[in-house]
Order: C-alpha cells, then structure tokens, then sequence
C-alpha cells in the first residue's frame, strides 16, 4: 500500500497534494478524539482503569503499523529494519512522545499501575537484549552482532498472551478505586463501544499511513534532503498514532491514557513486533553490532531514564520531566548522526 500511495502522490498536483495532507490531518485528529472518548468511556464503564486500557486495547491498536513494517521487513529479507523498528520506536515512544504529552499538560500517574506496568515495560526492554546476544560468545555481540532465533519469536508471542490476560485479571482486582467522576453518558452497550474504541484505532493507523507518504512527497518537492527525510519522517511514522492518541488523552486531561498508551506499545513492540517478525523467519532477526554500540544501550537508557523519572514524580508527571524525556530523545539523535549506520530508523 505505501508503494503505490508513493506512486500516486507523485503525480499529484501540488493544490492536491495539500488537500490530502489536510485532509488527512483533519481526519487524523477527529480520529483520535473518538479514540480517546471511547476509550475513556469503556474504561469508566467497565471498572477498568485508563491505563490499563491504554496499555493493552489503545497500544495493541496503535502498535499495528510497527507489527506491519516489521513482519513485511523481515519476510522481504531486511531483519535489521525489522528489529530496528521494533527498538527504535521503543526509544520515539518513550522519549519524544511522553516527552510531548508531559509538556502539553501534567500526566496523572496511578502510582501503582505505573510501576507495575512500568516494570513490565523495563524488563521487556532487557529482555530484547539478552535474547539477541551471541551466548557463545556474549562479549563478541559488540564486534559481530548477535540475532533473534524463531524460537524466541514464538516465546515472546506466547508472553504478549500472558501479559494482555494478566493485565485484565490485575484490573478487576484493582477496580477503579481514585479514577475521576463519571463523565461520559451514553446508553450504547458495551460491545457498541468496543466496536466504535477499534474503528476509531483503524481510522487512526489508515490516516497517519495515508499522511506520512504525502508528507514525504511534499518534502521532496521542497528539496529537503533524502537523508534528512529518512531520519525524522520515515522513522517517526510508525510511531505517529501513539502521538496523535497520546496529545489528544493529555490535551483532553486523560493522562493516564497517555501514559498506559506508551508503557503498553514499548511492550509490545518488544513481544508483538520483534515476536512476530521474529517467527515469520527461518533464520529469526540479525542484530548486526550497531544494535549493541548504539541503539541498544539507548533503548535502556531512555527506559532507564522514564523509570527513574516514575520514582521521583508523585501523583503527576510534570512538564519538568517531559523535557528531560525530549533532551534523551535529542541525546540519542545526535547519536544516530554520529553513527548513521545504526539501524534504529536513523
């Protein structure tokens, strides 16, 4: 589908061209305001916390153009762009997403769900790294890499399993005890809801796949450098539901959808997206010593850096933090430009 967007876009006249990125746009946005209302409400009607279900039903949707590029990669016989994308949206998510979301508004924190969560996602993030090292040799990944064998695909699908039941057997227990008033009234039932949440993710993930190759092609036009597009536009994409769904939860004063959101799609994207490029492979996915220089040790230091910014918040992330978040993220680009070769959407 990109290729042939790509295709149609170049022949689009520039009047036209805009119109679609406006359009999309638009769209996008109306998209995510659904997303964030109806994920509001099942959560209230469901005695489910915000971010549990940012954590499990919004990130499983968000996560979906990761999950695509990633198997498609890895069965076109590219498993470095396929486990790069899986990483490397790990540290956008974390580090320039949250990063937004704290600045627009202060993201409430259920310290409890958070940490429990949050501690899913850290050991998700060490995980990935210890599954890829060279354990023949493990001191030898820095200089010759290491890879993801099929087996731990299929392991790590098997955990997405036990972590999506965990989490809703962890929710009812704890019920819903210190979330907000009731805000949404609606007499739909409950499956109406599920089906608008999922609709709402759809229109989300089709309309930032429809904008990203228009925005490309504008760029192009305008004779912005192809290597300049690569590092922000193309490595961004995939991530832009998780923004546009993490803005829209802050900017509506749902900061503990944002939070979940993010927490949720890190997970999954170590045990959806690596999983299952992972185990639609023979050989599983090549991590070429760049992931061992570069991008995993940023990937556990922008993790590490959102944990401790956990411990020493109280019941709200603070804008404060949210710069800290976007100075990692800029640490790591600067990174990736000094080591271009590091495949981690840079």
């Amino acid at each position: 589908m990109e290729a042939w967007l790509e295709s149609f876009y170049a022949d689009l006249h520039w009047t036209l061209l805009g119109l679609v990125l406006v359009v999309s746009l638009y769209v996008l946005g109306k998209a995510a305001d659904l997303l964030v209302d109806e994920a509001v409400d099942l959560s209230e009607r469901s005695n489910i916390p915000k971010t549990v279900i940012g954590a499990t039903v919004v990130s499983l949707g968000t996560t979906t153009p990761e999950v695509a590029v990633s198997v498609m990669a890895a069965i076109n016989g590219s498993p470095d762009l396929a486990l790069g994308n899986a990483a490397g949206s790990v540290i956008c998510d974390t580090g320039l997403i949250l990063g937004i979301a704290a600045l627009i508004a202060p993201l409430r924190l259920d310290r409890t769900i958070v940490n429990r969560q949050g501690w899913i996602q850290y050991g998700s993030g060490i995980l990935l790294v210890l599954a890829c090292l060279n354990w023949s040799d493990p001191m030898a990944s820095w200089s010759t890499g290491g890879n993801l064998p099929k087996w731990v695909g299929f392991v790590f699908l098997g955990m997405l399993a036990a972590y999506l039941y965990q989490s809703m057997v962890w929710a009812r227990a704890d019920g819903i005890e210190g979330e907000l008033p009731h805000h949404h009234e609606t007499h739909d039932p409950i499956w109406l809801t599920l089906v608008k949440l999922f609709g709402a993710v759809a229109v989300v993930v089709l309309s930032a796949q429809a904008l990203i190759p228009a925005v490309n092609e504008a760029a192009l036009r305008m004779n912005i450098p192809e290597s300049i597009i690569a590092a922000t536009l193309v490595a961004f994409g995939t991530s832009l539901p998780e923004l546009v769904t993490s803005v829209t939860a802050a900017r509506k004063g749902h900061g503990e959808l944002a939070v979940g959101n993010i927490v949720g799609a890190d997970i999954l994207n170590v045990l959806f997206v690596a999983g299952a490029a992972a185990a639609v492979t023979p050989a599983g996915l090549d991590a070429g010593p760049q992931f061992f220089r570069v991008v995993f040790p940023m990937m556990l230091f922008i993790l590490t850096v959102f944990r401790v910014g956990i411990f020493v918040s109280g019941s709200h992330m603070r804008r404060t933090f949210g710069w800290v978040l976007l100075t990692a993220y800029g640490f790591y680009l600067a990174v990736g430009f000094l080591f271009p070769g590091a495949p981690g959407g840079l």
